[in-house]
């Protein structure tokens, strides 16, 4: 397949500005916006960001800006009728869409090369607005013993000329430029997986589709699956893609805390309330006020306790041990069991009204053993973080093949600690072999 990008001669020096020209970031990816914003500030531009379209609105009436470039989903609005509908008000901005679907009659400012390169610098990060389609390979390259090769470039879909180059800065080293392109086929937005979740096989997609569609919401969400496959990876996308993003993330794993201690860890206590009280504190689910409560776990919750909680649910109250005065907040809940909690609430060790009311929408994450052929993908983004204080390792063949015949008991968890021995046994060699390859106790 043709790349996407072919490359030119390096832009020339910058000429000095008077006033810095005004872009505009809307995407509810915090990573992209941060990446995209960087490089745009380098070259001289004040950057405005927006995590949805109905601060978008209100950023681009107060700042007038020249640009704006646009993600491919928006967690208030649909696509369609804000482009059309944005068009409309601000007639004069340059809009980049990622998706290339931008309406007719938009304007192309004289700046659109320089914002077309920042994207391209932008396009290292593995975010949900630029991934392409699963076939084209969206993942990290994998390291491989004997060489390393570069991913495929990732553009942003584009449509007509590009204008004449801009002088920007120039930075260290040569500089690729884009030219132009016809548009790369990408998948809807709904079945692009998050940065989160690595891995193209089609449950890992439609767990990515299903966080983008209740993200935006309120309901709550129970997660469902085994031990060590990323329960809380799609809790934290929850949070991250939601409109309470802003606001904190608490997590709290129901088994790890005993019984005694997890009513006054989840509401907070007053002073006196049981002994070693000795000053009030606030709760979990109080401190979440705004945000998101993360209960890990939720299965192994005391019955005694599941029907406090079921109130604060019902009615976003709450009572702190030792006192009497209700307090009510408001906090989404997310939670998650290793348990079938259907099957344990029928079987009388879960309330049902509280199954329920946590089980609005039910998203459920899969063994490794499910989707193995995201493996090697898995490896090199697990060997990625590992190397990020020292040289990334490459793993060869036989090692590959040997991790691809096991049956992953702990999942992706088990993998992580599989390839942190891999890397602390091959010591200072580049290469991972079959010799590091140690499963523990089950050899």
């Amino acid at each position: 397949m043709q790349a996407p990008f072919a490359f030119s001669s390096p832009i020339p020096s910058a000429v000095p500005r008077t006033r810095p020209r005004t872009a505009l970031i809307i995407s509810s990816d915090l990573n992209f916006r941060r990446r995209l914003a960087q490089t745009l500030t380098e070259l001289r531009w004040q950057v405005k960001e927006a995590a949805s379209g109905a601060e978008a609105w209100a950023e681009a009436e107060a700042a007038a800006p020249e640009a704006v470039i646009l993600d491919a989903w928006l967690p208030d609005l649909e696509m369609a009728e804000f482009l059309r509908d944005f068009r409309g008000s601000f007639p004069l901005v340059d809009l980049v869409a990622c998706e290339g679907a931008q309406p007719e009659g938009c304007l192309r400012s004289p700046y659109r090369q320089e914002l077309l390169y920042a994207l391209h610098m932008s396009q290292d990060t593995d975010t949900a607005a630029w991934n392409v389609a699963p076939d084209l390979g969206d993942a990290r390259p994998l390291p491989v013993a004997g060489g390393s090769k570069k991913p495929p470039i990732r553009a942003a879909a584009q449509s007509g000329p590009l204008a004449q180059p801009t002088s920007v800065p120039a930075p260290q080293g040569p500089v690729l430029v884009p030219a132009p392109v016809a548009a790369v086929p990408r998948p809807a937005p709904h079945i692009e997986r998050l940065p989160e979740l690595i891995g193209n096989a089609p449950v890992m997609l439609e767990i990515s589709r299903r966080i983008r569609l209740v993200a935006p919401r309120s309901t709550p969400v129970l997660i469902e699956g085994p031990t060590g496959s990323g329960k809380e990876l799609v809790a934290e996308a929850l949070h991250r893609l939601s409109p309470r993003s802003r606001k904190p993330f608490f997590a709290i794993n129901c088994a790890a805390i005993p019984e005694a201690l997890l009513e006054a860890e989840l509401f907070g206590h007053t002073r006196g309330a049981f002994t070693g009280a000795v000053q009030g504190r606030m709760g979990r689910i109080e401190a979440a006020d705004g945000g998101t409560l993360f209960l890990d776990e939720i299965g192994e919750m005391p019955i005694s306790l599941q029907a406090k909680l079921l109130r604060f649910v019902e009615c976003g109250e709450l009572q702190r041990v030792g006192d009497n005065e209700m307090i009510r907040v408001d906090v989404r809940v997310i939670a998650a069991t290793h348990r079938q909690l259907a099957r344990h609430a029928a079987d009388g060790l879960f309330r049902s009204d509280l199954y329920f009311r946590l089980a609005v929408f039910l998203i459920r994450t899969p063994s490794l053993a499910v989707h193995v052929e995201d493996l090697p993908q898995l490896v090199g983004h697990i060997l990625e973080k590992l190397g990020r204080t020292e040289p990334v390792k490459s793993i060869d063949e036989s090692a590959m093949a040997r991790l691809m015949e096991h049956t992953w008991p702990g999942n992706v968890r088990e993998l992580e600690h599989v390839l942190e021995r891999a890397v602390i046994l091959a010591g200072e060699k580049a290469a991972i072999s079959t010799a590091e390859i140690d499963f523990g106790a089950e050899e």
